[in-house]
């Protein structure tokens, strides 16, 4: 599994949520996750929960952390639990930077008390399952929902993605090992 940092601001509007993006745009091939900043403004095209877009939600939020993941298989049920792994590794890297439990994964987005500090969401396409996981680093100020962004906790962005680039492939490849080492029963 291959992880990169991009350093150039980029915006996420969920049209970055397809096959092989990060290949077409960064030359990463095979399974991989890559980070970037940037805002995030996604329309009801882009929006892959349903209730959300049933809702008629509208996702915009002025600057963002966002990882998109991507891996080569088709289960959607094992993109969610690498959802769920992925936002546990953010949750698990701020609480460490902020010296307590501060923010819990709620399925798969991010509070910090009644407030949402970030989102996240799992899909599949013909090739690949995939992954996009945003922290709001500015809160939205026009919403319904109360929130946060990392700035009420005077983090860096650019601390937290190479972290948790390189926490997320580790975990990945140690599942792969485990799944390797592992006798089958009879």
């Amino acid at each position: 599994m291959r992880s990169r940092f991009i350093k150039e601001e980029m915006g996420y509007t969920g049209d970055q949520l397809h096959s092989l993006f990060a290949y077409d745009n960064f030359g990463i091939a095979g399974d991989s996750i890559i980070s970037f900043i940037g805002p995030c403004d996604i329309s009801l095209k882009g929006i892959v929960d349903l209730e959300d877009a049933k809702a008629g939600k509208r996702i915009y939020v002025p600057m963002m952390l966002h990882f998109i993941a991507e891996h080569f298989d088709i289960d959607l049920e094992k993109a969610i639990l690498r959802q769920y792994l992925l936002v546990d590794i953010v949750k698990d890297f701020l609480n460490e930077k902020l010296g307590k439990l501060v923010v819990k994964r709620i399925e798969g987005d991010f509070f910090v008390n009644d407030a949402k500090l970030g989102m996240s969401a799992a899909t599949a396409s013909p090739v690949s399952s995939l992954i996009h996981t945003g922290v709001n680093i500015i809160k939205p100020e026009d919403t319904n929902t109360k929130s946060k962004g990392l700035t009420d906790f005077s983090i860096d962005p650019a601390i937290i993605a190479p972290e948790v680039l390189e926490r997320y492939t580790k975990e990945n490849e140690k599942i792969s090992i485990v799944r390797c080492k592992t006798r089958w029963v009879e």
